[in-house]
């Protein structure tokens, strides 16, 4: 399969113009929704979601606690649609992010947290979809057809959407200017030569480290290397894989280090030289590193936006290693596009 132009490859390369889309298509309901959140003055967030959809929820988790000081957190699907439990969110907003719209489990939660009192907002691919009809409001994130099954287009710009909604809450202005200039840095990001980190992982497990803002990036770069290649990755916070996880860590292991440029940079790339002291073979985003090894990196002006262009950077390279290794990745055994989870 050397050589073959997939539709993931295809998609990576079309997130500047999704992104362009949905900051031109999309500006008039995250402004509504921002403004009418702002209006509300929830005391906190929760999010729903599974896999990819997930982990852009994550990194919502981060910045909506950095950025509006509102705590966030990540309620189980199956709460409402197998245990039926009635909950009580008064005062909350809760974003509902599936880019599908049509798993039952997502839209039952999200039917579950309308009734009990929550503001609700479906952050979806498809404004027609059964999660948008359940939700208060839409913000469709006009990614455009996405064929392969591994998610990427549809990653970033539900990631975006929901980071979008902060910045137009608070009126960052700097945030708000990253924002708009992120098509040119994504379209960088796609040609930033990662191919370091695709010559050394083999047939064993790796990691991937982060944190804060950029943990959301390593759990979704995590599930790729499962998803698409069929290697075994496991994301960890920096602060974390320290604690246990650095025992199976050998000479010749591979790891890849997430940071965005915020505060967590420098704590993450001592975490790194440590690991490559022991014989680990690390890869880091970032320059701070003096044992491990930098990557090409594109910076866009503001550490929330960083990790959106590590992920895309990312993707280009998981997509090629995949095919060196005789893999399909528009099409991962055991997967569909959706699943429609109970």
């Amino acid at each position: 399969m050397t050589g073959q132009d997939t539709r993931m490859r295809r998609e990576v390369a079309e997130i500047p113009q999704a992104v362009e889309r949905l900051l031109t298509d999309g500006a008039a309901a995250v402004r509504a929704a921002a403004a009418e959140i702002a209006h509300r003055d929830p005391a906190f967030f929760v999010t729903v979601a599974r896999g990819s959809s997930d982990h852009a929820c994550t990194y919502f988790k981060y910045a909506a606690e950095l950025l509006a000081g509102l705590p966030v957190a990540s309620v189980g699907p199956s709460v409402a649609s197998i245990y039926g439990a009635k909950l009580k969110m008064a005062g909350a907003v809760c974003l509902s992010v599936s880019q599908s719209g049509r798993s039952p489990d997502i839209v039952d939660l999200t039917r579950a947290a309308r009734t009990g009192g929550a503001y609700t907002v479906a952050v979806t691919n498809d404004a027609a979809s059964p999660l948008a009809g359940a939700a208060d409001a839409t913000l469709d994130i006009h990614a455009g057809p996405e064929l392969s099954v591994a998610a990427t287009k549809t990653f970033v710009t539900s990631a975006l959407a929901c980071l979008w909604v902060l910045a137009e809450m608070t009126g960052d202005t700097d945030l708000l200017a990253a924002i708009q200039a992120l098509p040119g840095r994504l379209a960088e990001a796609v040609e930033a030569d990662w191919s370091a980190v695709a010559g050394v992982v083999g047939e064993g497990s790796l990691y991937t480290l982060g944190r804060g803002p950029s943990w959301a990036i390593s759990n979704e770069a995590a599930l790729k290397f499962k998803e698409v290649c069929q290697l075994h990755a496991e994301s960890y916070s920096s602060a974390e894989v320290l604690h246990g996880p650095v025992s199976i860590v050998e000479r010749g292991f591979p790891v890849l280090a997430f940071s965005a440029a915020d505060a967590a940079e420098g704590p993450l790339a001592e975490v790194a030289d440590a690991l490559a002291g022991k014989g680990a073979l690390v890869f880091a985003t970032t320059d701070r590193v003096r044992v491990a090894h930098a990557l090409p990196t594109v910076r866009t002006g503001h550490p929330l936006t960083d990790p959106l262009s590590l992920i895309v950077s990312f993707y280009a390279m998981i997509e090629r290693v995949a095919v060196s290794r005789g893999l399909d990745p528009d099409m991962p055994r055991h997967l569909r596009k959706v699943t429609e989870t109970t």
